[in-house]
């Protein structure tokens, strides 16, 4: 699957459609009266819930969180991940669809129950309880789109373009640091491609990879904490996310450079992309931001701290 096929000069790419074949429609579309959309919900909307009775399938050895794929009684298929990023992605997918930003379809499951579960799985059996539950388990659907390859963050077709440069502000807003190029996705339906941020997990925590997980993802203090801005010029805004990792990291030199350089993401973007992402984030109301971390099975305390922050943070945006 084609990449990029522009002209590269040093870390600068020039990339466009006519050189590429790749529309920046495949990554982001205008969405439809942002201040109306269900984040609830989320991009599957009502329509597309989970059912109600589950089979298990199969594991799926993927990733670095716990996962497997169920069948719920419609012969809908669902892969479920457990663990630390079940809630913040739940979440963040939900953010970044409300502005047009193509995501996963899931949902939180706040207590799940699966028929012909094993025993005991490879991975995240700590997870499931001795009657077969698992609690806080996020649904993304499975089947409605095949993946057909993956990008990379300074090859990707849409480089330099405000919809790309946008992408780099959300992923600074939400606090995903986990910016690897495995988790970049994409999927092919009906002949169409759509480009996305495909694992969201390490969101709404700190800026950087911790060796203590639970401060890192899904954290409200970790989040609260952790700086936003931190350059503003009149023409290219730079920001915390994603940071170094923590010092422990410096022991395992190959993963510490890997993620060392993956900070540029965050930095020296173009602020008139910035102010653009900002219009639409501020079409969203207090209540549709606080239904997203309501979908993800956040507490009221936490919603309300998490949503306060997100709302700070877009202010700031705005004002740039």
């Amino acid at each position: 699957m084609p990449q990029s096929a522009g002209k590269t000069t040093g870390t600068k790419e020039v990339l466009s459609e006519e050189t590429t074949g790749i529309s920046v429609r495949e990554l982001w579309k205008a969405p439809p009266r942002i201040s109306s959309r269900n984040l609830f919900y989320g991009p599957g909307g009502l329509a597309k819930r989970p059912g109600k009775r589950f089979t298990f399938v199969k594991e799926d050895a993927s990733g670095s969180n716990p996962k497997f794929v169920i069948e719920d009684e419609k012969g809908v298929r669902w892969k479920v991940k457990l663990g630390d990023e079940a809630k913040p992605e739940t979440a963040a997918t939900r953010i970044l669809w409300a502005v047009g930003y193509n995501t996963d379809i899931d949902y939180l499951v706040p207590v799940l129950r699966v028929a012909g579960l094993p025993g005991r799985l490879s991975r995240g059996a700590d997870l499931i309880q001795p009657d077969g539950t698992v609690q806080n388990a996020r649904l993304k659907r499975e089947g409605d789109k095949k993946k057909v390859g993956t990008w990379g963050w300074r090859t990707a077709p849409f480089r330099g373009t405000r919809e790309f440069d946008g992408l780099r502000v959300l992923m600074a807003l939400i606090d995903n640091w986990d910016l690897k190029d495995e988790n970049n996705t994409i999927y092919e339906r009906h002949g169409v491609r759509t480009y996305e941020v495909s694992d969201l997990g390490a969101s709404f925590g700190s800026t950087g990879a911790l060796l203590n997980k639970d401060h890192a993802k899904g954290n409200l203090h970790s989040f609260e904490s952790s700086k936003f801005l931190t350059k503003s010029t009149e023409e290219k805004v730079s920001f915390g996310t994603p940071s170094v990792p923590s010092l422990p990291y410096v022991f395992n030199v190959w993963d510490y450079d890997r993620r060392a350089r993956l900070r540029w993401i965050g930095r020296d973007i173009n602020r008139a992309h910035a102010k653009w992402v900002a219009t639409l984030l501020v079409q969203l109301s207090p209540k549709q931001i606080a239904d997203a971390f309501r979908a993800a099975g956040y507490s009221e305390a936490e919603v309300e701290g998490f949503t306060t922050v997100l709302r700070e943070r877009i202010k700031a945006l705005n004002e740039l």
